[in-house]
């Protein structure tokens, strides 16, 4: 009730406003550098870099035949279909149709879109990507598969709300180049805000589903996924950490690290098809950004005296389950199991994610490069919430790692 009354209060506000402030003319020229490749080429290319795919294909449906639900804090919505089917898809669209939805948030009817489908970030797309993109997507098969009605609750669900959303949280733009910064950095900050929309995921929003702006990137719990995305700031990197990185985002798995959970996904459905050059250029961007307190899932209080028994259990748990893997030194094994020393997935603000991990297991992403990843077994079946904290605790604490504590309740929550 109290989201509810904010902005009915935010609805009557808006009614003084005159007006959207005017928006900088379009700019046509795409930063990514694929002049060479032929329009539907670079069109496939771009929609694998926007992970297209992901939102638009239910599980055993047709690719991009849409419907897939995406659940909100406001309700269920379905995404839609971007085949070439006229009745359903974008058979009867043009091109100026599809960039005045990426780039105004609306539909070929002039309706508001939900802003679950990222316009917020696909307004920084340029006209050149935006038509290619098209040209790609019209030559996807026609599937004739009507998407259902959205499930948003009143007064969420009404266009009033969705203007008065759009007044306060939406600016079309388009990119635009810092010239203080290089090329590379450039493409990078392109890749990442606008065609990945990293920030949908990796930037805290408030109680409207709009992300918080002085928190870009810098980490969010995803309520819809149960899931913390991570912040994306790395700090400055060394030429062989930089590598390692890509590698990271290229295969799922380095040396140290294994991207697993909804990063998993994303590498298998987008980045492990972007060009090294690309990914070089987003990690060269990542480096860049302030680190800022992430806003994950907050952890709950314990005592220190009972973290340390905690962790002491943990221990003996540690060498019986996980040390075969990670070894007794915690570092791993490279290329196979991640190494768990310095591990931010594991020394996270919060435990979530690791939580996830060991009660539920999981693998990394299947990529060209690693088809058959290496998995990690659930033991929700076979250790209880205690022993679980246990474990957690000994990580978190172990091999220099330095994290707060992780209680029993943390794992009921889950």
């Amino acid at each position: 009730m109290r989201k509810v009354a904010f902005l009915l209060s935010a609805m009557l506000c808006a009614i003084t406003f005159s007006g959207c402030a005017s928006e900088p003319a379009p700019t046509t020229t795409s930063p990514m550098g694929l002049d060479t490749l032929e329009l539907l080429e670079r069109g496939e290319y771009l929609a694998r870099a926007a992970n297209c795919v992901a939102c638009h294909t239910p599980k055993g449906a047709a690719p991009y035949s849409g419907g897939k639900a995406m659940n909100t804090p406001f309700g269920v919505i379905y995404s839609s279909n971007l085949t070439s089917d006229k009745s359903s898809g974008l058979g009867d669209w043009n091109e100026d149709d599809f960039w005045q939805a990426l780039h105004q948030g609306k539909s070929r009817d002039g309706s508001s879109l939900y802003p679950a489908f990222p316009y917020a970030s696909y307004t920084l797309i340029v006209r050149e990507d935006s038509d290619a993109l098209f040209a790609y997507f019209q030559t996807i098969p026609a599937v004739s598969a009507q998407v259902p009605d959205h499930e948003v609750r009143f007064p969420f669900n009404t266009p009033f709300a969705l203007s008065v959303w759009r007044q306060f949280f939406f600016k079309p733009g388009v990119f635009v180049a810092d010239a203080a910064q290089s090329v590379s950095w450039n493409r990078g900050a392109y890749l990442v805000e606008g065609l990945g929309h990293c920030g949908e995921c990796h930037t805290p929003r408030g109680v409207f589903g709009n992300t918080q702006s002085g928190s870009t990137l810098a980490g969010a719990y995803v309520e819809s996924l149960g899931w913390d995305a991570l912040p994306l700031a790395t700090g400055l990197l060394a030429p062989q950490e930089q590598r390692e990185m890509v590698t990271l985002l290229k295969t799922g798995a380095n040396k140290r690290d294994q991207l697993s959970g909804p990063m998993a996904e994303v590498v298998f459905h987008s980045l492990q098809y972007l060009d090294t050059e690309h990914l070089g250029d987003m990690t060269e961007y990542m480096a860049s950004l302030p680190i800022t307190p992430a806003q994950l899932r907050p952890s709950l209080q314990i005592s220190v005296t009972a973290a340390r028994q905690l962790s002491k259990e943990g221990e003996a748990i540690y060498s019986e389950h996980c040390a075969d893997c990670h070894g007794v030194d915690g570092l791993g094994k490279a290329h196979q199991y991640p190494a768990l020393a310095a591990n931010k997935g594991v020394i996270a603000a919060s435990p979530n994610n690791a939580i996830r991990m060991v009660k539920h297991g999981g693998f990394g992403a299947s990529t060209t490069a690693r088809p058959r990843p290496y998995s990690m077994p659930p033991y929700a079946h076979q250790l209880s919430a205690r022993e679980i904290a246990a474990v957690l605790n000994y990580l978190r604490s172990a091999w220099g790692n330095a994290a707060s504590a992780v209680s029993p309740q943390d794992v009921w929550r889950d």
